[in-house]
C-alpha cells in the first residue's frame, strides 16, 4: 500500500535538518526524493522575528526560499496544533497580527517587484 503524503505544496511546516542542526519554519513549495524546497525563516530568532514583523519590520527578517537536499533534513512537521497546544502560524498570527500565508507568500518576480515600488 503507498505511502499517503500529507505535506503538499503551501502547507506551513517546521523542517528540522542537520549538518549544521536547524530548525525551520515556512510554506512548503516542493517536496520530493532530492530535497525540499521551503520559504521560510530560521526558528533560532523566533521572538524577535516576531517582534520585528508586529513593529512594521518585516523587511529586517531573512525571510527566503531555499533547496535542502534531502539527506539533511531529520524530519518534517506539519504545523498544527497538537495536544492542546497552538500552532507556530496560529502563535504568529495572534502576536503579529498578520496572517501567516501572508507573511511566507512567494516573492514578486523582479520586474513586478520594480513596479510595485513605483
Amino acid at each position: 500500500m503507498p505511502l499517503s503524503m500529507p505535506f503538499l505544496r503551501g502547507q506551513l511546516v517546521v523542517a528540522v535538518l542537520h549538518n549544521p542542526r536547524q530548525k525551520f519554519w515556512g510554506r512548503i513549495l516542493g517536496l520530493e526524493a532530492a530535497g525540499l524546497v521551503i520559504r521560510g525563516v530560521d526558528l533560532a530568532p523566533w521572538e524577535e522575528l516576531m517582534s520585528l514583523v508586529k513593529n512594521g519590520q518585516a523587511d529586517h527578517v531573512a525571510l527566503g526560499t531555499r533547496y535542502v537536499p534531502l539527506h539533511r533534513v531529520e524530519s518534517v512537521y506539519l504545523d498544527e496544533p497538537s495536544s492542546g497546544a497552538r500552532s507556530m502560524g496560529e502563535v504568529f498570527q495572534e502576536h503579529t497580527g498578520v496572517d501567516p500565508q501572508v507573511f511566507l507568500a512567494d516573492p514578486l518576480p523582479p520586474n513586478m517587484a520594480r513596479k510595485a515600488k513605483r
